[in-house]
């Protein structure tokens, strides 16, 4: 049986309820129940007294239930939309999005829906938001979705093309745009995700003067840092480094003699070594370049080229390279999703690929989609076609794929707030994909 003074009493809308401290705890320090009821605040409940809370009774019926059970149950007569609104207000919408689904992982995903773009044309990029929703890149426009998957106003870059599109954080969106022939105008922006309103414009700056570029490839740092790769019309070809909140250029990596970072197509950084990956792949380029940057030392302490080693007329040419940490190795994939690896432990490494055969069985599409690859939870992700394949354990054994017939070949997919997202080339269409809560015993 409880002490008294665990039990704490609310007048919400007019309607009493009644709980207790330690089921309020259940919401964390983050919501608004943690910031009356944490002892740093000295507040100390007290049966006795009432506290009023102006909103809606019966979705606050809801929500108390869920800190309770942590099981959610949404009345019918209750929209979903306006339930999420007052958890947002109650600080409880990470709660609610854990109760509808589970923790992430490949092998139990199911699609939940299919979601028709807006904009005229294919999309180009698509990237999951940290909270659950996402953003999709169609030429020179970014839609986005909240974690409830309704559009918020599109971002319009006025006929510039989205190079790459990236999430900083929850309520902001980066892009890298393309410079306008003799317009100057090119670059990276951040814009906030809610109101599309322009945040920060991110310059180059060499010698004291700003300079024009094109911005590619984005990734981002835990301490705030944004990385781009850029493509200048003088000397600035190289990997730009902004802070975040600031919007002020830090750093500058230009790119040495014969190699290519201002061309390239991915860019991931590794929060274990504090490096970047940068990687310019074919077809954008004859020749692939691989390389790990040292911004603390300005160095290039590990690079991989083609060049290096020739290869012949059926050689398998790489298409997406993703760096392993844990196994200190780096994956790549060719146009027929077979994945190699290279030792990051080894200067000179060459690609050692997998002795099965192919994923993905039968007939290649006339215009196929180049594969992509992504790791999440200690799992492999690569897609081909209109597949994605699921690879797990230290061998990295296929476990399940991924598979929808609606909307042709995956031509971008991508993993976060515990969704994955999935953007078809042939219609303009993505999906969701999630892992079902486990069943109530």
């Amino acid at each position: 049986m409880r002490i008294q003074k665990d039990r704490v009493k609310f007048n919400v809308g007019g309607r009493v309820f009644e709980t207790t401290s330690t089921t309020l705890a259940n919401a964390g320090r983050n919501s608004m129940f943690g910031a009356m009821f944490d002892e740093s605040w000295n507040l100390i409940p007290n049966n006795s007294v009432e506290y009023f809370i102006d909103r809606n009774p019966d979705c606050f019926a809801v929500l108390l239930d869920l800190l309770q059970t942590g099981e959610l149950y949404i009345p019918v007569n209750i929209p979903e939309k306006l339930l999420c609104r007052e958890a947002l207000y109650y600080g409880l919408l990470d709660h609610v999005r854990s109760a509808k689904w589970g923790r992430f992982d490949g092998n139990r995903l199911r699609l939940s829906r299919s979601i028709t773009g807006q904009a005229p044309g294919d999309g180009t990029a698509i990237r999951a938001g940290p909270n659950g929703g996402c953003c999709v890149a169609h030429g020179s426009m970014v839609h986005v979705y909240d974690w409830m998957l309704d559009e918020h106003p599109p971002l319009n870059l006025d006929y510039q093309r989205v190079n790459d599109v990236g999430w900083a954080d929850t309520e902001n969106i980066v892009m890298g745009v393309s410079e306008r022939l003799g317009r100057g105008d090119g670059g990276m922006g951040m814009f906030s995700s809610s109101t599309g309103e322009l945040r920060h414009k991110f310059q180059v700056s060499h010698e004291n003067q700003v300079k024009s570029y094109t911005a590619g490839a984005l990734s981002f740092s835990s301490d705030y840092k944004i990385f781009s790769s850029c493509k200048g019309r003088s000397n600035e070809y190289g990997i730009g480094v902004w802070d975040q909140v600031t919007g002020k250029q830090v750093d500058f990596f230009y790119e040495p003699l014969g190699w290519s970072l201002g061309d390239a197509d991915k860019l991931q950084w590794l929060e274990g070594s504090n490096c970047l990956l940068v990687a310019t792949l074919f077809p954008r380029k004859d020749n692939c370049y691989i390389s790990l940057l040292d911004f603390r030392e300005k160095s290039m302490v590990w690079c991989w080229s083609d060049m290096e080693a020739p290869l012949a007329a059926d050689e398998k040419r790489v298409r997406d390279a993703i760096a392993m940490e844990d196994s200190n190795s780096i994956c790549v994939v060719n146009e027929f999703e077979e994945l190699g690896f290279m030792d990051l432990r080894s200067s000179a490494s060459s690609i050692r690929w997998g002795s099965r055969s192919r994923l993905m069985k039968g007939k290649m599409p006339e215009e196929p989609c180049y594969p992509k690859l992504a790791v999440h939870g200690g799992q492999l992700f690569s897609s081909m076609n209109d597949c994605i394949s699921v690879l797990s354990g230290p061998d990295w054994v296929l476990t399940s794929r991924l598979r929808r017939s609606y909307g042709g070949s995956i031509c971008d997919f991508s993993i976060g707030g515990d969704r994955l997202f999935a953007l078809h080339s042939e219609e303009n269409v993505f999906d969701i994909w999630e892992t079902p809560t486990p069943p109530i015993i």
